[in-house]
């Protein structure tokens, strides 16, 4: 059986990323499945343990991060983790399934250090700085000083662009999608 391959896809807060791939897989053209992160948060209401994340303990993250069980894993806040299980990568990658992250951008770099060539790593770039603070500023989440410390991450996040195989400029959501699907299709294809 034909192992699946990894798609790393990253970006700043605001670019995108995630609404890029939720439509990539809506059209169904790209055979992939979302990797399930692990992190040591309770459960929302509604989410289920194994499918919207692998709820771990505390103790559990941990002692997983001294047995190397994952493939990246990154400290969001204090306290608080969230991370890529290498066992949920090589399940379904040996299962023949292409498996979508949807990551932090040292984590891609990391995990691209990681895979080689069983991986692609596509980054998603805001046309500018000011464009994406504009963005941020347009969904009124969020205040100015976390505007303002978003956009600050970006800057610091954005010179890790070069690291990636692929970089995809959000300026118009749906030719951003064509290109990333573009980028994803040429890479699983090719033998």
């Amino acid at each position: 059986m034909k192992k699946g391959k990894i798609i790393i896809i990253s970006a700043p807060s605001g670019c995108g990323k995630s609404t890029i791939i939720g439509e990539i897989m809506r059209r169904g053209n790209v055979e992939m499945q979302f990797s399930v992160s692990a992190t040591n948060r309770d459960p929302r209401e509604g989410e289920v343990n194994g499918v919207n994340y692998h709820f771990l303990s505390d103790e559990e993250f941990k002692s997983a991060i001294a047995e190397d069980a994952f493939v990246e894993y990154e400290e969001v806040y204090p306290g608080r983790f969230y991370g890529t299980l290498k066992s949920e990568v090589a399940n379904r990658c040996d299962n023949g399934t292409n498996v979508v992250l949807d990551i932090d951008v040292k984590g891609g770099v990391r995990v691209k250090e990681m895979y080689g060539d069983r991986a692609k790593s596509i980054f998603i770039m805001p046309p500018s700085v000011e464009e994406l603070r504009r963005r941020l500023e347009s969904r009124a989440t969020d205040s100015k000083e976390a505007i303002d410390q978003r956009v600050g991450k970006a800057e610091f996040e954005l010179s890790y662009a070069k690291a990636y195989d692929a970089q995809v400029v959000n300026d118009e959501l749906a030719r951003a999608v064509e290109d990333t699907e573009r980028e994803i299709l040429s890479f699983i294809n090719r033998p």
